[in-house]
Formats: C-alpha cells, sequence, structure tokens
C-alpha cells in the first residue's frame, strides 16, 4: 500500500464590514465586523467570501476580505 500524502492544513479567515471609504482599509466599526469563518482552505474560503460578497453588492461600501492566516502562522514554512 502507498501511504498517501496528507495536504497541510493551510487556514483561511473569512471577515468584512463597512469601509470609512473606498480608498482604504478602514472600517466603520470593528465592533461590528462580520467574521464569517475560519476555513482549512483556500478554496472553502473563496465559496465563503463569493457568497459574503454578493449578498452584500447593494451596499458600495461593505467589503468582505480572506486572510491567509497559515502564512501569519508560519512565515518560514513554503505553501504548497
Amino acid at each position: 500500500m502507498t501511504a498517501k500524502k496528507k495536504k497541510p492544513q493551510l487556514l483561511h479567515l473569512v471577515f468584512g464590514g463597512e469601509l470609512v471609504s473606498l480608498d482604504s482599509h478602514e472600517f466603520k466599526d470593528v465592533k461590528h465586523l462580520d467574521i464569517v469563518g475560519i476555513y482549512p482552505n483556500y478554496a472553502e474560503a473563496e465559496k465563503a467570501w463569493r457568497g459574503k460578497a454578493q449578498a452584500s453588492v447593494d451596499n458600495a461600501m461593505m467589503r468582505y476580505f480572506v486572510v491567509h492566516m497559515h502564512r501569519l502562522l508560519d512565515p518560514e514554512h513554503p505553501e504548497a
């Protein structure tokens, strides 16, 4: 039997909120950020981000982001 190589867990955070200005990443009220969740890979995080971004399309000041947490947790580790 061949052992399957396990893919590394690459955590991603999806969150968003209303911006002060379209020219910045500063939020109007940090207490009202929408923490969507933490996902085990980029594909799942992107699905969550896309859903939230499309649901808030009527509010031009609302923005959602994907943060590559795995890069923050282990900046020396090469990405898979």
